[in-house]
């Protein structure tokens, strides 16, 4: 049950549990299936990067399949040929290009893909999942291409459970389940919904089901608006900083109404995080920080039941949701052996703020044994959030300070 128009130009992200009906929309917009029904229009050349090996024959070469679904996606053996070699060095399987697909990895068969859905410069691009299963490299390759897309006009319809590339990749998204459209929102918005929906009890599954298609969708002109928004607060906001910087000369300071509005708690399974805030080194709670300087993220958790293997995690994210990075306090093999009911843990991360100006918001999450399997105790998205101000010696740009310290010489030429 899906009503959505998408506008040339803008990066869809679809999200949603494990037979949702995700793979199923991609499939009807790109014709592969015919909707029981209902109508799809789609206006533009559409290329396509559905489940592993799809639109491949085994048996053929990567060359043949190269050309066969060249023409498939409607260029001439002429415009094939012209691309090759472009198309074979994206992939970048080597001899394999002229052995039969069969006896391809599964990497290959979506390097090779990838390369040529992408090389016809489409109108649209459907890509489903896939990119999860190639390499880094190749994978920051790919997305180099998607962005070079966007950046031409193209429509990206992108199916992913990495929540922090569809915030970071798309414009909107959308949430899937049981084959209904549960909300169409700004991607963070979606991406806290859906990780509140697949995180929940069984019970509490069919109230926040609810709960979040009471939520209004937006349309395409709210996101015009949003940017348009957007770009307003971010002029209102370099302004405030301006006054800030000639008033204050960058202090830092605790501001009690920066509180995030769309925390989420996932269920407590035996602990509680409480309090959770930055100090200085000596002790002072701040959560407009500058640049360069130490700081502590500490939170306190409530132990409801006896646990053993707890371990205490954080994870520090942009404003658009995209994770930063972030720590563990006794690393992935270490832990706490066992904590008793009714005790308080005070947790602390001691960090040097390496960000350049702007807000950021904070993860907490406490891992431990439930029963007999380890999971999350406690879990909090966006649970406090800090802004970072300049330090008089930075000169960074983007969103991490690594330090650069620039110089140059000015040589006069010699021309003979």
């Amino acid at each position: 049950n899906i009503n959505i128009e998408i506008e040339r130009g803008h990066t869809l992200g679809i999200v949603g549990r494990n037979g949702s009906g995700k793979s199923t929309l991609l499939q009807i917009i790109v014709g592969t299936l015919t909707p029981t029904t209902g109508t799809v229009k789609v206006q533009g050349r559409v290329s396509a990067l559905l489940e592993l090996g799809s639109g491949f024959n085994p048996e053929f070469t990567g060359r043949q399949n190269v050309f066969f679904n060249g023409q498939l996606l409607g260029l001439k053996p002429s415009e094939i040929e012209e691309k090759f070699d472009k198309i074979a060095g994206f992939a970048d399987i080597g001899d394999f290009i002229d052995e039969p697909v069969k006896t391809y990895s599964s990497g290959m068969f979506i390097r090779l893909g990838f390369a040529v859905a992408t090389s016809v410069d489409p109108d649209i691009l459907v890509v489903d999942e896939a990119l999860s299963v190639g390499d880094e490299a190749f994978q920051r390759k790919c997305f180099a291409r998607i962005q070079d897309i966007q950046e031409r006009g193209g429509t990206i319809l992108f199916v992913s459970h990495a929540a922090s590339t569809v915030v970071q990749l798309c414009d909107s998204a959308i949430l899937m389940d049981h084959g209904e459209m549960l909300l169409y929102h700004a991607p963070k918005y979606v991406v806290s919904k859906y990780q509140k929906l697949i995180y929940a009890f069984p019970d509490k599954i069919p109230s926040i089901r609810e709960e979040i298609r009471q939520i209004p969708n937006l349309t395409v002109k709210d996101f015009l608006d949003d940017e348009e928004t957007d770009e307003q607060s971010s002029q209102s906001e370099q302004s405030s900083e301006n006054k800030i910087s000639e008033s204050t000369e960058y202090e830092e300071i605790y501001d009690p109404e920066m509180i995030p509005s769309n925390t989420i708690h996932y269920p407590n399974k035996g602990s509680e995080i409480i309090d959770p805030h930055i100090i200085t080194l000596d002790g002072k709670r701040v959560n407009h920080l500058i640049n360069r300087r130490e700081y502590y993220y500490t939170y306190t958790v409530k132990f409801i039941n006896s646990t053993s293997k707890v371990r205490f995690g954080m994870l520090i994210k942009t404003l658009s949701g995209f994770d930063l990075g972030g720590a563990s306090l006794h690393g992935y093999t270490k832990s706490v052996e066992y904590i008793e009911a009714q005790q308080k843990v005070i947790v602390k991360f001691k960090f040097k703020c390496l960000l350049n100006p702007g807000v950021y918001f904070l993860n907490a999450g406490v891992v431990g044994m439930a029963g007999d399997h380890l999971t999350y105790l406690s879990r909090c998205i966006d649970i406090a959030m800090f802004r970072v101000q300049h330090c008089s010696d930075s000169c960074g740009t983007g969103v991490v300070d690594f330090l650069i310290e620039p110089s140059l010489k000015i040589r006069n030429m010699t021309f003979i």
